[in-house]
């Protein structure tokens, strides 16, 4: 494994810093047939301009640099996230090459995919684009951005699994998570993980990383469903305040009202929950702020005010 942080974000990053998955994914997106893992040029960013300037995977391959993310939540702001994340990426691989000269400087064709397992009904495939977040609409964006989004949950997309076997089996182990689980009322999320895992290992999916990086698993795991099932929660009670609002005022005004109010209480109640999780896990300071960012869209001044309140 490439990585030296001693939490990593999620599962999925954690098997993407493996050379022969990345070339796996990139073969089964591209369906392309290249046998050499070490062609695989990674270019993740640890570090960087803000607290959380920090992708999942980014590697170079056949002149295409690849921006790979996972997603358990649905994020409409993947495009933005990527043109922040391959800015910064471009701005390293163009460190010692003149841009102000009269010979054109290559750039890596950019590349960008989300790759989307969680529990909200999705489309199989879908792109998101990032002159959908402009303030002001044009037919012709001078600058545009898209991202292609694969939904990996069972019974979708298919071909593509059966072509990236890691990914395909990982999507298992998630299932089995969620499955234990709910069978234990949402209750006891860590031997929850702990019975996917032996199951797994079992079954031998996924079994060599699983064996390996079994206590990280755990960890990151705990961290990102504890944070996903809250952003879920937040939502559907907000939602159902606000339509009852709505009802009882008959008035568009007392249906964002009772969204706003919903969502207001369920970020303040989260951020503590998820706050008090990440110090139990030993999770770094640092990585708490990126995580919380990441997944609540919140800025840097916002997640350090929060995290200043409840730390």
């Amino acid at each position: 494994m490439a990585g030296n942080r001693e939490y990593k974000s999620d599962v999925f990053s954690m098997l993407m810093e493996d050379r022969n998955n990345a070339l796996q994914l990139y073969n089964a997106v591209n369906r392309s047939e290249y046998a050499d893992p070490g062609i695989v040029q990674f270019h993740n960013l640890d570090k960087g301009i803000s607290l959380s300037v920090r992708n999942d995977a980014a590697f170079v391959l056949d002149m295409s640099l690849s921006i790979y993310e996972h997603q358990s939540t649905v994020c409409p702001n993947m495009p933005v996230r990527s043109l922040v994340y391959f800015s910064v990426m471009l701005k390293k691989i163009m460190k010692d090459r003149n841009i102000y000269g009269k010979a054109l400087v290559k750039i890596p064709t950019p590349r960008f995919a989300v790759f989307y397992n969680g529990e909200e009904d999705q489309p199989e495939q879908y792109d998101m684009k990032l002159s959908d977040a402009f303030e002001k609409s044009t037919p012709t964006p001078e600058i545009e951005l898209v991202c292609r989004v694969y939904n990996v949950n069972k019974g979708k997309n298919a071909e593509l699994l059966d072509k990236c076997v890691w990914l395909k089996e990982y999507a298992a182990f998630v299932d089995y998570v969620r499955e234990f689980h709910r069978e234990n009322g949402y209750e006891e999320l860590e031997n929850a993980i702990e019975r996917a895992i032996d199951c797994c290992i079992q079954q031998n999916v996924l079994r060599k990383f699983l064996m390996e990086h079994r206590s990280e698993v755990v960890k990151a795991m705990t961290l990102d469903y504890t944070f996903d099932r809250q952003i879920m929660l937040e939502r559907e009670e907000a939602r159902a305040e606000g339509r009852e609002e709505g009802r009882a005022e008959g008035r568009e005004e007392g249906r964002v009202e009772g969204r706003e109010e919903g969502r207001a209480e369920g970020l303040k109640e989260g951020l503590e929950a998820l706050i008090s999780i990440c110090k139990e896990l030993g999770v770094p300071y640092e990585e708490t702020a990126d995580k919380i960012k990441q997944k609540f869209s919140l800025k840097d001044q916002d997640v350090l005010k929060n995290m200043q309140l409840f730390w």
